[in-house]
């Protein structure tokens, strides 16, 4: 890695464009200057290496073939077309050339094209692995597995150690719904390459999928036997065994993952949701709060936090912790709501108010959204606020509640012609609800009772 970013050429070259001066480079030389700066993603500093080329080497079909990579890595296709014309006929038993025809058709939205020109660098029997792979991604934009299969498949014979045609190979057994097929697949190749990290995974994966966790423990202990510090494959592990509910032996895999993360937020989050689902939220806060000195903005833990303090009566604590975590995450719905619930517990009414209008206005078809603002408004006597919203919910929503509900505050409001309309309202749409409803709002009592007499 380190000589390839200390390139003797390139640092040549660029030393050259710095001073001014003219430096000699032959053909080949400037193709591995070229590649360099593409490899590197320095497309600016590939171009410029173009431009010098062409002038030394105006008619070098290597170059040019460079210019086109280039032209499709800036995406400028008028130009790329135009020079894919001028190097047709020339160009046609080139590998490089037809891989850029190929990658042309692909950028432009016709995967067909783009597997005819793979089809025709195929026959020169040069790059097979990379152009089987590139056919076989044309084929899945194609939405054609199968086909796609072959190809990742043939990919993977001219190199049986190609991760991404193997994990291909998987992916479009499952698209195919082929599972005894992938697995048969699996085994097979991991006689031959008993060694592989990619294969093992996918096997774990396999079975973890098929919810055979036991067996897909094995597979990851196989990994991790053939690599320790594959840290990813640990949380696999560590979730299989949640999947099982043996929460002990998760918390023993997420331990190891520590010892190798640099980031351990994630982790002691996940040990502290263990140790709560296994009865134990001492333990389950310790593991929050050592997630929360790794990353103090962490809110996933704070909720949690919220909710450990909540089931062991300190709702004080239960809810600062959920302020803290909303802060962070308020377009969070679930979080709004539970805030808003912790401050209804606590007595704290108007500060639940902003928890209960974000939901109205972000959940405006929920019917609970609106339900509980208005109560919430009523409890603490903005009656007219409660009237607004109100009319707001029944432009969406005629339930009869509402209608109680509005009821309630135009006799709060001693706008009795109005309570008697919505009330008649309510009685009309849903008059089962009448009982609950006269025990939570007294003023109606009285209306109920007339308007029953009045209808006999």
């Amino acid at each position: 890695m380190e000589e390839f970013f200390e390139n003797e050429l390139a640092k040549k070259f660029e030393e050259m464009i710095e001073n001014n001066e003219e430096f000699y480079f032959d053909t080949e030389e400037y193709v591995d200057i070229i590649i360099y700066y593409l490899e590197l993603g320095d497309f600016s500093y590939a171009e410029l290496a173009v431009n010098h080329a062409l002038k030394i080497h105006p008619n070098s079909l290597e170059i040019k073939t460079k210019q086109l990579e280039v032209f499709l890595e800036l995406e400028r296709y008028t130009k790329a077309k135009d020079l894919i014309d001028e190097l047709h006929q020339s160009s046609l038993e080139d590998t490089d050339f037809l891989v850029c025809c190929a990658k042309y058709y692909s950028n432009l939205g016709n995967p067909k094209k783009s597997i005819e020109y793979c089809q025709k660098a195929l026959e020169l029997e040069e790059e097979e692995n990379f152009l089987h792979n590139f056919i076989a991604d044309e084929f899945i934009n194609l939405d054609d597995p199968f086909n796609a299969l072959k190809h990742y498949s043939a990919a993977l014979e001219h190199d049986p150690y190609d991760d991404y045609s193997l994990e291909n190979v998987m992916l479009c057994y499952n698209k195919l719904n082929r599972p005894q097929e992938a697995l048969d697949f699996l085994n097979q190749y991991l006689d031959r390459f008993p060694f592989s990290e990619t294969a093992w995974h996918e096997y774990g994966q396999y079975f973890f999928n098929k919810k055979n966790y036991e067996e897909a423990i094995r597979g990851f202990d196989y990994l991790i036997a053939i690599n320790s510090t594959a840290v990813g494959v640990y949380a696999f592990k560590a979730s299989s065994y949640e999947a099982l509910s043996k929460w002990d032996e998760a918390i023993a895999v997420y331990e190891e993952m520590l010892e190798l993360e640099y980031t351990k937020a994630f982790t002691f989050y996940k040990i502290g949701l263990c140790y709560k689902e296994a009865g134990k939220p001492v333990q389950a806060l310790t593991s929050f709060q050592k997630s929360l000195k790794e990353d103090p903005q962490f809110y996933l833990a704070m909720m949690e936090q919220s909710y450990i303090y909540e089931d062991m009566g300190n709702t004080k604590e239960a809810l600062y912790f959920a302020q803290e975590a909303v802060a962070l995450n308020d377009s969070n719905l679930e979080y709004q709501k539970r805030l808003a619930f912790l401050y209804i517990t606590c007595g704290d009414y108007e500060e639940s108010l902003a928890c209960l209008k974000k939901l109205v206005e972000t959940e405006p078809n929920r019917f609970y959204n609106w339900y509980a603002f208005s109560e919430m408004l009523m409890l603490i006597g903005e009656y007219d606020d409660a009237v607004i919203v109100l009319q707001k919910a029944l432009l969406s929503h005629q339930r009869a509640e509402l209608y109680y509900q509005l009821s309630n505050c135009y006799f709060n409001l001693k706008n009795e012609s109005e309570g008697v309309l919505m009330l008649e309202k309510a009685l009309k749409l849903d008059p089962s609800l009448s009982k609950d409803m006269q025990q939570k709002y007294p003023f109606i009592k009285e209306q109920v009772k007339k308007i029953k007499t009045k209808k006999k």
